[in-house]
């Protein structure tokens, strides 16, 4: 987490970081006490690969939304996509499961993780994410998030989900 919010300061990013009881699922972060995140919306993050484990992508949609890995597969120019393992994972944006979140592209500096981006966030303001633990929250403006996914250096593309 030190190391995400050092290089949102590097970066001239605004952020609130909210402390919280440890959360493994979108169900758990909306069980916690109502206006934690005001209003903001909670990002669900998704850590896939393809067939043959050649390419990872991280996909950041909204929250309510259920991902449907085959009009991913085809909007980001595939083979068969499944979520990769705790090991890739760990290996790729040094994260654990339960953790997954753009800020993991920190870790990535091979940048080898796509990332796909719901078209929908764009009409979101603010943006919960966490910071590299799942025992906090970032409350993060959108435009800041594709700031520091640029400055990172990965590819990434809007996709329909």
């Amino acid at each position: 987490m030190e190391e995400v919010i050092k290089k949102l300061e590097e970066l001239n990013i605004e952020y609130e970081l909210i402390k919280h009881e440890a959360v493994h699922t979108i169900e758990d972060m909306n069980n916690l006490e109502e206006g934690t995140f005001k209003g903001a919306e909670i990002c669900k993050n998704l850590f896939l690969r393809d067939q043959k484990g050649k390419r990872h992508f991280l996909v950041m949609l909204c929250s309510e939304k259920q991902a449907d890995l085959q009009s991913i597969q085809s909007q980001a120019y595939t083979t068969r996509l499944s979520f990769a393992s705790p090991e890739r994972l760990k290996k790729y944006l040094g994260l654990e499961a339960g953790y997954v979140s753009v800020m993991g592209l920190i870790n990535d500096e091979n940048k080898d993780v796509e990332i796909l981006i719901d078209e929908d966030l764009k009409k979101e303001d603010m943006l919960v994410i966490h910071p590299n633990t799942n025992e906090a929250s970032l409350l993060i403006k959108y435009d800041d998030v594709i700031k520091f996914i640029k400055e990172q250096g990965n590819e990434m593309r809007f996709i329909r989900i």
